[in-house]
Formats: structure tokens, C-alpha cells, sequence
């Protein structure tokens, strides 16, 4: 959420970053509104006021037994209560409508996000490790999961519908090593882990900047007012939700959750395999800070550096990319997306993404912060993928299997593997 006062003073700027982005919002509407609303509630306190300061004046008067001016008082009052509830039911209108309107505005951006209407205008920043130049011609990962026995596609449609599967084997050992190695990264560079809800309010998906533009994206639980989360971002800044912290060291949470987007519009898109499907699992970095643009700065790269790190880990090439505005949350003030290779896709896929929110999220959620003065300012947020399985199995399989079928396992995850250093190529 932007500082309505802001807005005022820049409103073609905020509409133009709104059509960046592609969300349909309208300034010159919320302004409207704002004016109408803030008219409203000026008249409201006026009826109040002047309603209440002829009750005394009644009670005076029946005291004095003039019970027939007093009668006449209450006409008055009647008549003023019926116009404080015409204007206070107005007010509540205006007051919806620019609620309404306030929750699409978009966080700006920032003066080296790179302009563009799609994923095909992001600029690319920096390239780490070169693809395998295979002397064979290798297989995708669902092909090497079905050799291996590590992936089950049709019986997860047959048990839960598209776009879901099973892990199986050493499958679901792999999908639990390369999340257990990112946590151990995070916990390295002081990270508090957490164990979040998987289940959130609307309010907390508000809050944090998932809706209402993102409605479409989540899963809704019978109970009305429930949720699945699709990033344990949303529990990790709404448990800070209405709070003053102190933030005089950089608040750093983690959680390795699961999360669920029900991928809405994306039909067509990416549906072989495990790149895009329903259930997920996620470890996430969310770091809290003071409304300092130089330290946020900082530990944004620092937090895509982790990301980086693990990727290194899992020996895998890569590509850091600076996402354009018309790619771009509602939230974001700045992005990075890290591509890794995926030979079966013979490109890069987006595995990682790393989000500066500045106080977009802390406004929403009313996350607070004393400076030395003891004067109170929004904090800023941001978060970072570190690592996201199944998705991350697609080049971690893909990139490091061998002529004969079997796939090496990268040092940086034997331990978590009982030591095992490779899967066997099925002839053996």
C-alpha cells in the first residue's frame, strides 16, 4: 500500500506504473473517492456534534419544565439522526469504494527495473556455469524419474487431478535433501527458522500483497475465511502483523513449508512434467529492516546471493535476470528471477525469485519500527525463494545424469543422501 498523501502528489507517475504492470485501476477514480469519502466524514462529525449538544440542552430544558421546547429539541435531534444515517451510510459506501480502489494500487518501482510488457523483456544480469554438452542424447526429467523410479505422474492425476504426482523412493529423498541443504544455508547466514501455518485469513493474504489481485491464484478452504498459502511468505510477515518490532538488527525468518497455487490461466503453459503443478514444497527468506533504501538494497542482494549459493551447491548453471515492470507484482519494487538450465527444455526455467517491497507490505500490515527518536516508520520487506522442490528436481536430474542413465548426486547433498553419490543406471 502507497501513502494515499504520496499518490495525491504523484498521481500520473502511480498510474502509469499501474498500466506497466497491467492492473486496471483508475487514480483519478480513487482520488474521487477519497475526496468523497473525506467530504462524508466531515459531514458526519459536524451532524454528531451538532446533535450532540442539544441533548444537555434537552435535559436542561425539562428540568426547567419547558417539557414543550424540550419536545421541539427532539424533533431536531430526530431529524439530525436521520441525516447522520443517511451520511454515515454514504460514508460507508465511499469508504468501500476506496478501500477498493486503494488495494490495486501498485507499489512503485524502482529506477533500474528495466521497462516491458512480458518475461521476454527481463534483462539479464549475470550467467554462472555453462550447460553440460552432452555426447548423448539425454532425456527430460520425467524420463529419468520413471527409469529411477523417483516420479509417479499418472497416479498423482488418477488420486488428485491434474498437475499433481507422487514422489517416490529416492524421489522423495531428493526432495527432502535439497530443502533440508537450504535451510542449513539460511541458518548459516542467522536465519531463524520457522514452522508456519499452511492455512491463512483473508486478511493476512491481504496484508502481505496476495490479494485481491491474486484471488485467482489461491485455493480457498471450505470455511470462508480460509486459505492455503502459496508462499510461507504470508505467515512469516503476518506474524509480525500489527506490531512495533525492533528492527535495529535486520529480522531474518525462514520456513520450509508446503504451498499451493491453483495456477489459474496458465493452461497450456508449462504442463509436462513437475515445472508447474499444484502442490510444492518451499523454503523461504523474509527479511525485515528499517525504511533505509541503502541497507534494503543490501540485503536484497544478499538474500539472492543465498539463493545463488545453493544453486552452486547443487552444481547447476544459472542465470540472474532483473524482471521489467510489465512482469512484475503488484507489490514488487524491484525483482530478480534466477533461471536455472533445463536440457529437456533445452532453456532456462525460472526457479528462484527474489522480491524488495520497501513498506508495501508493512503498511498493509501495519508493521512498525521506533527510530532513535522514538518517531514511528513502516519497516521494509523482502523475500527470496532459496530453493523450491519438485521444480528444482528438473535440472538437478536433467543436468547431471551420465551416458548410461544414471545420475551423479552433487557433493553438497551426499550427507543428506546416506552418502549415496549416484543413482545407478537401471541395467546395473
Amino acid at each position: 500500500m502507497l501513502d494515499i498523501r504520496w499518490i495525491r502528489q504523484h498521481p500520473e507517475q502511480v498510474q502509469e506504473i499501474a498500466e506497466a504492470k497491467g492492473i486496471e485501476v483508475s487514480i483519478a477514480e480513487l482520488l474521487s473517492w477519497d475526496d468523497k469519502r473525506l467530504t462524508l466524514l466531515q459531514e458526519t462529525e459536524l451532524l454528531r456534534q451538532e446533535r450532540n449538544q442539544l441533548t444537555p440542552r434537552i435535559h436542561k430544558l425539562l428540568q426547567q419544565g419547558e417539557a414543550a421546547s424540550a419536545e421541539a429539541l427532539r424533533q431536531d435531534v430526530k431529524e439530525l439522526n436521520e441525516k447522520l444515517s443517511r451520511a454515515e451510510k454514504l460514508l460507508h459506501e465511499a469508504e468501500e469504494e476506496y478501500q477498493r480502489r486503494m488495494a490495486c494500487v501498485p507499489n512503485i518501482v524502482s529506477p533500474d527495473t528495466p521497462k516491458g510488457r512480458s518475461d521476454r523483456d527481463n534483462l539479464e544480469l549475470k550467467r554462472v556455469g555453462d550447460p553440460p554438452a552432452f555426447d548423448f542424447k539425454p532425456k527430460d526429467h520425467v524420463a529419468l524419474g520413471e527409469l529411477h523410479q523417483l516420479i509417479d505422474i499418472p497416479r498423482g492425476v488418477k488420486t488428485a487431478g491434474s498437475r499433481n504426482y507422487y514422489l517416490t523412493g529416492t524421489g522423495a529423498l531428493l526432495h527432502r535433501a535439497v530443502q533440508q541443504l537450504a535451510v542449513d544455508v539460511l541458518l548459516e547466514d542467522g536465519f531463524t527458522l520457522m514452522d508456519v501455518p499452511l492455512m491463512v485469513r483473508t486478511e493476512a493474504m491481504m496484508n502481505t500483497g496476495f490479494f485481491p489481485l491474486g484471488q485467482d491464484q489461491s485455493f480457498q478452504m471450505t470455511e470462508r475465511d480460509r486459505w492455503l498459502a502459496g508462499t510461507s511468505e504470508v505467515p512469516l510477515v503476518s506474524y509480525y502483523d500489527q506490531e512495533i518490532i525492533d528492527v535495529s538488527s535486520p529480522i531474518k525468518l525462514a520456513a520450509a513449508s508446503l504451498c499451493f497455487r491453483s495456477e489459474v490461466g496458465s493452461a497450456g503453459r508449462d504442463v509436462h512434467g513437475l515445472y508447474r503443478v499444484h502442490q510444492f514444497a518451499k523454503v523461504e527468506q523474509v527479511v525485515l529492516c528499517r525504511n533505509d533504501p541503502e541497507e534494503s538494497e543490501q540485503l536484497f542482494q544478499k538474500i539472492t546471493a543465498n539463493a545463488e549459493r545453493i544453486l552452486q551447491l547443487l552444481e547447476l548453471p544459472y542465470r540472474v535476470m532483473a524482471v521489467c515492470t510489465g512482469d512484475m507484482s503488484q507489490k514488487t519494487y524491484k525483482q530478480y528471477d534466477i533461471e536455472t538450465w533445463m536440457p529437456g527444455r533445452q532453456a532456462y526455467g525460472e526457479t528462484h525469485s527474489s522480491s524488495q517491497l520497501l513498506d508495501f507490505q508493512a503498511r498493509r500490515s501495519n508493521i512498525r519500527f521506533r527510530d532513535g527518536e522514538g518517531k514511528l516508520h513502516y519497516c521494509y520487506t523482502m523475500n527470496n525463494t532459496a530453493v523450491a522442490s519438485p521444480r528444482i528436481l528438473i535440472p538437478l536430474l536433467e543436468n547431471h545424469q551420465e551416458a548410461d542413465g544414471s545420475i551423479r548426486i552433487p557433493a553438497a547433498l551426499r550427507k543428506y543422501m546416506n552418502g549415496m553419490e549416484r543413482l545407478a543406471a537401471a541395467t546395473e
